[in-house]
């Protein structure tokens, strides 16, 4: 039982911040229109997320 649990755990959070990722690119390439600071910000994830809904 705790064995599935885990494996529910890790493909949930590697959902997760696959989905920040192109989450925060796909933001900061519309608002930025460039690829440097698409893949910068796809880097920082969920982090950039947050920043641009807090900031805008």
């Amino acid at each position: 039982m705790e064995d599935n649990k885990s494996m529910t755990v890790k493909k949930t959070v590697k959902s997760g911040i696959t989905f920040g990722s192109a989450l925060a690119m796909v933001i900061s390439y519309t608002t930025w229109k460039s690829v440097g600071w698409a893949i910068f910000h796809g880097l920082l994830s969920w982090v950039y997320v947050i920043y641009f809904l807090l900031r805008y």
